[in-house]
């Protein structure tokens, strides 16, 4: 899908053909490097991530999943696992009134940059198609949930009150208009994205192993020969502490499964504007003829199986909101596993103990919304000049 191989010798690999390894595709060819990268499927592939959610992007959201208040988002599937229980437990400590703010505090901020981003790369040509960004509608069943929201409102989202006649085929108490939020249609945008970088692809291919001096990577180990890139990015999703641990590094990252259906749009009372379910923490997304509904985290491992009840689950939710869901058949089941981290927030650094290694993974059920900053970060570090947002909160190692 993109130009010919030029060598195995470029400045920069990056590991992972996700939104997070594109962007930062994207932005080291910004600032001159030569790229390759290397996906473990197909750009778009549905075993992707990125490949079948709803896209959402903008200021919404920027929330960690650990509160201080409420109950915890997210089913647990218990198994064995020293790794996950490790993981459970600094996502119990994060859940501090103190840890819960600043975290809101940095994905906002990730978040705001990521559309300003996104608002300039998809401003025309082919990607303008895949990319929406004329508002989100935050869903409100009940009252006491609508009258809440309306006393919460977080700092630094604009929100603006919408009246019955705005919102046709919601049944709902109440809802808001953020106006900085959007979607972006995937697959498409990932593949449309991936065919305007000039960088050398290696797709279908594994990375096995490295090979390293005193600190930096020398070679990389793939089932389709060694690579010597200069510098090395890990942005392979929830894959990355996997291939992080072939470095000796453990990285705190748990893949949440996550589901989406699509369904064919119905005639009437569609859904026009992306649609946060709030209490039910599901999203809707209007793509033309069709209509995707996602929703559930289950903390399972890499179980690939699917859950007919949750699925149908999510259907029944889905209608309590929008009552033209109810009876449409779906065309298409989707599930993925977000790489999250204890406290929400991305990694993006350098790991301890490497000279030439970045690290950029764990946007979690925002990822599509932290993505093209990540992107820019993990540009700026590997280039050698100082990233312009502190990276201290989102540094590898962090306790």
């Amino acid at each position: 899908m993109g130009p010919e191989e030029r060598g195995p010798a470029p400045d920069v690999l990056v590991v992972g053909g996700g939104i997070v390894g594109l962007f930062c595709a994207y932005h080291l060819r910004a600032a001159g490097h030569t790229v390759a990268l290397v996906e473990r499927h197909a750009v778009g592939d549905a075993r992707s991530c990125s490949s079948g959610n709803t896209g959402f992007v903008g200021t919404q959201g920027a929330a960690p999943l650990a509160s201080p208040s409420g109950p915890r988002p997210f089913s647990v599937r218990p198994r064995l696992d020293p790794d996950l229980w490790r993981w459970y437990r600094r996502y119990r400590r994060a859940g501090t009134a103190e840890a819960y703010a600043r975290g809101c505090a940095v994905l906002l901020e990730l978040k705001r940059r990521s559309l300003a981003i996104l608002r300039a790369v998809c401003a025309s040509g082919p990607l303008a198609d895949t990319f929406s960004d004329t508002g989100m509608v935050l869903a409100y069943r009940t009252a006491e949930a609508y009258g809440a929201a309306l006393r919460t409102r977080p700092a630094g989202v604009p929100l603006r009150v919408l009246e019955p006649a705005e919102i046709p085929g919601l049944s709902v108490a109440g809802a808001l208009l953020n106006p900085d939020g959007g979607y972006l249609r995937v697959p498409e945008f990932l593949r449309a994205f991936a065919a305007t970088l000039d960088i050398e692809w290696h797709e279908g291919v594994t990375v096995d192993g490295f090979s390293t001096v005193d600190g930096r990577v020398t070679a990389v180990r793939t089932s389709r020969g060694d690579l010597r890139p200069g510098e090395v990015v890990i942005a392979a999703g929830s894959w990355s502490a996997a291939c992080a641990a072939l470095l000796g590094v453990r990285l705190p990252l748990v893949p949440l499964k996550g589901y989406a259906v699509t369904v064919k749009a119905p005639p009437d009372d569609s859904p026009q504007w992306p649609v946060v379910l709030s209490e039910d923490r599901m999203a809707v997304a209007p793509l033309g003829d069709r209509v995707r509904i996602a929703g559930s985290l289950e903390l399972a491992g890499f179980d690939g199986r699917i859950s007919a009840p949750r699925l149908d689950a999510l259907r029944r939710a889905a209608a309590a909101y929008v009552p033209a869901l109810a009876d449409v058949e779906p065309i298409e089941i989707w599930h993925g596993f977000r790489p999250t981290t204890p406290d929400s927030i991305p990694y993006v650094g350098r790991p301890p103990g490497y000279h030439n290694v970045s690290i950029a993974c764990g946007g979690g059920h925002i990822g599509m919304g932290l993505a093209p900053a990540m992107g820019a970060l993990a540009a700026q570090l590997v280039s050698g000049g100082r990233p312009d947002l502190d990276l201290a909160p989102l540094r590898v190692g962090r306790s």
